[in-house]
Formats: C-alpha cells, structure tokens, sequence
C-alpha cells in the first residue's frame, strides 16, 4: 500500500528530539503558552522573515484573530477565493464580515488577480489570496491592488510554509499571514496549532489579548476574547520539526519533480509552477477527465489519494445564503472536478513515487483506449 501520507514514518525519523521535547514541558508543567510557545513564535517569525509571530489552537483560530487584529468586521467584505478548505471563508463569517469570492486562476488555482477589482466595493476592507499547495498566490499583482484602493492584505499561508514568492517567504508578504499546524501540513503537530505572524507591533498587540481571553494583563480584560492559545506541547514539539522544515521542503520538491517527470507524456496535466515562486507541495494535484476510473484503478492497486476540494465554498449548503449558484466561478468549478492529489510526504520513495505513477498511466490509457 502507498499511504496518501505517512506521520508515524515521520516521528520515527526524529523520535528522540520529540521524546525529549515533549518530557521537557511535563517536567516545567507548562502546558497552556510558557516557554516552549514563546521560543517557537520567535523562530517561526524569524524563519518567515518578520518580526512578530502569534501562536494559537488552529489555524482557523488564526484566521479568524488576523482579521479581528485588522478591524475587519459586522458590514465589512473580504475579497478571497471558493477554492480553498472551507475555513477560509468560515473566518470572514465569524467576524461578522462577508466573504466576496473571486474565481482562480486556471493555470495556479489561486487567486486571479486580473479578477480582484471588478468586486471592490465600498465595504472592501481587505483581501485574502490563498496560497493554495504551497504556491504563493500573484502577490505583487495583488499588493498593488491593495495599495491603490487602501485595503490590508491577510496570506492564508496554512498550506504553504517556507514557499517563497520572488525570495521573500509566505507570511511576510501582506499585513498579516496565517498559517495552519494542523498534522498532515509541512510543518504540523500533534495536534490543532497555528500561527499570525506580521511586521505589525499593534496588531501583535491586539493578536496576544484576543487569544487569551482579551485579557492585557491577568484578569484585566480590556477586549472581549477567545481561548485560542497554543497548547506547550505543541510549541515544544514544533521547535523541533521547524529545524527539519526546510530538508522535508527540499525532499518534497524532489518527489514532486520525479512525479512531474514521470506524468509528463500521459496527458496528465501537472502542477504549474510560477516562475517568481517556490513551490513547497503541501499537495501534489493533477489535473485530468479521467478522474473516477483513476481513482477506482489507485484504490484497486493500494494507492491511496484526496480531493484537494471537491466541493467549492460558493456551491456548498452551508455558504448558500451567500446567493451565488452555479455557474458563478467557472475555473473553481471545473478544476474541483477534475484535480486528484497523488501522495506525496518527504518520506515517500522513489519506488513508491513510480508505483503511483504507473498507475495513473495505465488508468488513464485504459480510460482514452476505451473511449477511442
């Protein structure tokens, strides 16, 4: 079998770094914040090249603060994209704001910056590009935009650590970027987490009151807050994966490429790379007609797989009161339709990466051979 992702041949790798980490915090008793978080949020800000980093429960919770931390709220719009983990959208709602979706673009699935300012409106506060699978989204097109109509711009960086537009890592590029801990991402960990990292010293004030409670100082709630604080362990225990991140990113890259190799004369269409980025394939998505009997043929052989989203956030029931229908964002419709994540995780072999790729050949020319 060919797992779609494999955490335990990942904790295996650095069992004795984790073991100690996690025995340090049971030793100091600090499971809620303490040492371990602070000293993550300052390599974790340094890794992404800003000054400041807040850690939190999730990366919904992350979401949701950067927004409150930049005043977005009851009446306001942020511009963001259908195609993406639901979250996305569900942290817009949750300040009381609405999401205003525009459709990607066909060839990156991110945002399509050409798209951006036919839906600003006079309640447009700020924009939210994702950088879906690790490729960081047109931020020069979209910081522009920003620029000349004076709205913030907030990275949904959740899937995409350590990628890097034009050099400068995701995170860094707009007023505030949010990023997701959640296991399966490039850096994930045992457990919810997530993180707000930002230039912004305000808004890394506002960020440390929301997440505890609103609270300035022990029982001195000045902001009404959430319970979104990092757990120790999680702190502890993603020090030491942030010291592998960029080996694991390089070894991702890698696989990704030999996938790319290996698909490149099935017709198959493969993840287009933007040449000011660096990709680091927290998903590994082809694009194809053919997808169910691909899928049924991976099943049949053992290879496990996703949809990295089947359903886009417009077309889902509980975003309906929204009022858009099908038919609104053509390309986040087509490509939901037709996008399969292979497997794809630093510990993957290249024997494994063949055997995947074999398959889809082979589902693919049975498919065509049968329809021709």
């Amino acid at each position: 079998m060919v797992p779609y992702v494999d955490l335990k041949a990942q904790y295996r790798s650095i069992k004795p770094e984790i073991d100690a980490a996690i025995a340090t915090v049971f030793e100091s008793g600090e499971f809620v914040l303490g040492s371990e978080v602070a000293r993550f949020e300052e390599e974790f800000a340094a890794y992404c090249g800003v000054p400041y980093a807040v850690g939190v429960n999730s990366g919904t919770s992350a979401l949701h603060l950067a927004l409150l931390a930049a005043g977005i709220g009851p009446g306001d719009e942020v511009i963001t994209v259908p195609f993406t983990f639901v979250a996305t959208a569900a942290a817009i709602r949750y300040t009381g704001a609405k999401p205003v979706f525009v459709d990607i673009d066909p060839g990156t699935y991110n945002i399509d910056a050409n798209q951006v300012e036919r839906h600003i409106t006079p309640r447009t506060k700020a924009i939210l590009p994702v950088h879906l699978y690790g490729q960081p989204a047109d931020m020069d097109a979209i910081s522009a935009i920003a620029r000349k109509h004076n709205l913030l711009v907030i990275e949904d960086a959740a899937q995409a650590h350590g990628a890097e537009y034009k050099g400068r890592r995701a995170g860094s590029l707009g007023d505030l970027g949010v990023f997701s801990f959640y296991p399966v991402k490039n850096l994930g960990a045992y457990g919810e987490g997530g993180m707000v990292v930002t230039a912004n010293p305000e808004y890394t004030h506002k960020l440390r009151m929301l997440r505890d409670w609103g609270a300035e100082r022990k029982y001195h709630h000045v902001m009404q807050g959430y319970n979104y604080r990092m757990e120790g362990l999680q702190g502890a225990v993603l020090r030491v994966k942030l010291r592998y991140l960029n080996q694991w990113t390089e070894a991702r890259r890698a696989r990704a490429a030999l996938y790319t190799q290996l698909l490149a004369d099935t017709g198959v269409i493969t993840p287009r790379v933007l040449p000011e980025a660096r990709h680091v394939y927290h998903v590994y998505s082809i694009l194809l007609a053919e997808r169910q009997s691909v899928m049924e043929h991976l099943r049949a052989r053992g290879i496990q797989f996703a949809i990295h989203y089947p359903i886009p956030i417009h077309l889902m029931t509980a975003h309906a009161d929204l009022g858009y229908h099908p038919g609104d964002f053509p390309v986040a419709e087509d490509i939901a339709s037709r996008v399969l994540a292979l497997p794809i995780y630093p510990e993957i072999t290249e024997a494994q990466i063949e055997n995947v790729s074999s398959a889809v050949r082979e589902a693919v020319a049975v498919k065509r051979a049968s329809v021709g």
